[in-house]
C-alpha cells in the first residue's frame, strides 16, 4: 500500500506541493500554485484511505467466497460513486474548492486515478457491467501457495496413495479367492447332489430290477406249467397218429380180422381238454396291482420332488398370542391351538380379535419366497391364509373376516365345501376328491406378489393369487403393499358335529 502511495507521490503527471507541471485538476491549465495544495495532498489523502478500506473489505470479500456478490458489488457501487464525486467536488475537511475553482472532475483527474491507482471509476449513468474488484497481492500470494504443495505434503499423500493401494489389492484378492471359494463350495454341493439322486436311482432301478425278476418268476412257472400240458397233448397225438398209421394199414389188408379191429378200437380213447389249462397264465390281476402302485409312488415322489423344492423356502411358523381371541389357546411352542368353549380372563390387548376366532402369525413376510404348511385334519370349520397388519380386529364385520376385505386372502373349510375368498369373493377349489384334506400348504412369493394355496400331501393347487388374477376377484395387484401375516381362523363347526378342534402349524424344518 505505501509502496504504491510513493510511486504515485513520483508520478510527475499528478498534482502533489511542489510539483511545477501544469495541474490536471485545474480546467484553466495553469500551474499549481500554493493554493491548490490543500487540494492536492487531501486528495492524496482520501485517495489513501479510500484504497486501504477497499482493500480491507477485498479480504473480507474473499474469505466468505464471494457469498452475496451481487449485494456487495451494488453496495460498492454506489459508496464509490458517493467517495469520487465528494472527491470531485471538493468535499473535504481541508479541501478549500473557493481557491480552485474546481466544480467537478476533469479527464486527468479521472486518468490519474485509473492509471496511477489502478481504480476504475463507477458512473452512475452507464449501463456498463462493471467487474469486481482484483483480489489483493496477498490473497494472489496465499493461492499460489495452496496451488503448490510443499515436499512433505506430496510425499504424505504418496504414502496415503499407496497405503490405499495396497488395501484395495488385498481387497480386490479377497473377493478373487471368495469367488474360487463359491466355485468349490457349488462344485462340492453339486457332487453331493449327484449322489443323492445317484442313490435314489440306484434304489429305483433295485426295485425294478425286483419287479422284473418277479415278473420273468411268474413267466416261468406258467410257462413251466403250459409246457407239461402241452406235452400231454403231443404224447396224445403221437399216440393218435400211430394208430391212425395202424388203422391205414389194416385197411389196406383184405385178410384183417374182426379182433384186430377191435383191438385197434380199445386204444383210441378221446382226450378232453382239461379246466386247470384254463388257468394257465399270468397272473393278471397280480400286474394290475403292480401297476396301481407304481402310479401312486409316481405320483407321490413327483409330489414330493415338487413339495421338496418348496420345503426350500420354509419358514417358521409362530402364533402371535397378542392376536389370538379370547376362546383361542396356543401350546408353550406356539404351533398348536385349539378353540375351546369359554375364553380366558386375560386383559383385551389392542392387536386381539375380539368378536372373530383369528389368530396371526409374529413374524411379518417382506421379502423373498416363504412356505409353510398347517395340519387341519382335527378342525370340522376352519380358514387358513394371509393377511396384512392393517386387518381389522374389533367387530364382527367384514374387516375383521379373513377373505372378506382387501386385506386378507384365505381358502376355508365349511359345511365340508372348500373354496378360496378374497376381497369379498370366492371360488370353490378345483382339483380336491369328496375325502377331508389333511394339510394346506401356504406359498408366498412377495417380491413377486404370487400367493398359492396347496394340498400339501399331493401339491394339487387349490387357488392361486397372482398378479394377473381371474376377474372374479376384481382386482389387479403387481405386489404386495403392506407385510403379510400369516393367518388362521376357526369358523362355526356344523350342528351335528361334535369333538376336537384344533390346527397345528407343522414343523418342517424337522424334515
Amino acid at each position: 500500500m505505501h509502496k504504491n502511495l510513493a510511486n504515485t507521490l513520483q508520478d510527475p503527471e499528478v498534482c502533489y506541493p511542489g510539483n511545477k507541471k501544469v495541474c490536471e485538476c485545474n480546467l484553466q491549465a495553469q500551474a499549481c500554485d500554493p493554493g491548490t495544495r490543500p487540494l492536492c495532498t487531501s486528495t492524496l489523502h482520501i485517495l489513501y484511505r479510500n484504497r486501504r478500506e477497499r482493500d480491507k473489505k477485498i479480504s473480507d470479500f474473499s474469505k466468505t467466497r464471494r457469498t452475496g456478490f451481487l449485494f456487495k458489488h451494488s453496495q460498492r457501487k454506489k459508496m464509490s460513486e458517493k467517495e469520487l464525486l465528494s472527491v470531485g467536488n471538493g468535499q473535504s475537511t481541508k479541501a478549500q474548492p473557493e481557491q480552485c475553482g474546481v466544480t467537478a472532475p476533469s479527464a486527468g483527474a479521472r486518468s490519474v486515478l485509473e492509471d496511477g491507482l489502478s481504480l476504475t471509476l463507477l458512473d452512475s449513468n452507464s449501463d456498463r457491467l462493471v467487474q469486481p474488484f482484483p483480489r489483493s497481492p496477498k490473497l494472489h500470494r496465499n493461492k499460489g501457495k495452496a496451488g503448490k504443495p510443499s515436499q512433505e505434503q506430496l510425499s504424505r499423500q504418496l504414502e496415503e496413495l499407496q497405503a490405499e493401494r495396497s488395501k484395495t489389492e488385498a481387497h480386490i484378492q479377497s473377493l478373487k479367492k471368495r469367488n474360487k471359494d463359491l466355485s468349490r463350495s457349488t462344485e462340492t454341493m453339486k457332487q453331493q447332489v449327484r449322489e443323492h439322486f445317484e442313490k435314489l436311482l440306484a434304489v429305483l432301478k433295485q426295485d425294478e430290477q425286483a419287479v422284473l425278476d418277479s415278473l420273468e418268476l411268474d413267466l416261468r412257472q406258467t410257462r413251466s406249467r403250459l409246457d407239461q400240458v402241452l406235452k400231454t397233448w403231443k404224447q396224445h397225438k403221437d399216440q393218435v397218429t400211430k394208430i391212425m398209421g395202424s388203422t391205414q394199414r389194416a385197411l389196406s389188408k383184405s385178410s384183417a380180422t374182426e379182433e384186430d379191429e377191435e383191438g385197434q378200437s380199445e386204444t383210441l380213447s378221446p382226450m378232453k381238454p382239461d379246466a386247470s389249462e384254463e388257468e394257465i397264465r399270468l397272473n393278471d390281476e397280480r400286474f394290475l396291482r403292480l401297476r396301481k402302485t407304481l402310479y401312486s409312488i409316481s405320483k407321490n415322489l413327483k409330489a414330493q420332488l415338487q413339495r421338496k423344492t418348496l420345503l426350500l423356502d420354509s419358514c417358521p411358523v409362530v402364533i402371535d398370542r397378542q392376536t389370538c381371541h379370547s376362546q383361542i389357546t396356543v401350546d408353550s411352542e406356539g404351533r398348536a391351538m385349539s378353540l375351546s368353549d369359554s375364553g380366558h380372563s386375560a386383559p383385551e390387548h389392542p392387536l386381539q380379535f375380539d368378536k372373530v376366532c383369528c389368530a396371526l402369525g409374529s413374524s411379518p413376510i417382506t421379502v423373498g419366497q416363504n412356505y409353510w404348511e398347517v395340519d387341519v385334519r382335527c378342525s370340522p370349520a376352519w380358514a387358513v391364509g394371509v393377511a396384512y397388519t392393517s386387518l381389522q380386529r374389533k367387530g364382527r364385520d367384514k374387516g375383521t373376516k379373513l377373505g372378506r376385505n382387501r386385506n386378507s386372502w384365505c381358502v376355508e373349510l365349511r359345511n365340508r365345501s372348500l373354496s378360496a375368498w378374497h376381497n369379498d369373493r370366492h371360488v370353490a377349489c378345483q382339483g380336491v376328491g369328496q375325502t377331508q384334506i389333511a394339510k394346506v400348504g401356504v406359498w408366498v412369493n412377495y417380491g413377486k406378489g404370487q400367493l398359492i394355496f396347496y394340498e400339501a400331501d399331493t401339491m394339487v393347487i387349490l387357488q392361486r393369487f397372482t398378479a394377473a388374477m381371474t376377474p372374479v376377484f376384481d382386482r389387479a395387484r403387481h405386489q404386495f403393499t403392506e407385510p403379510l401375516y400369516p393367518a388362521i381362523r376357526f369358523l362355526r363347526p356344523p350342528q351335528n358335529q361334535m369333538g376336537p378342534n384344533h390346527l397345528d402349524i407343522c414343523p418342517l424344518n424337522n424334515l
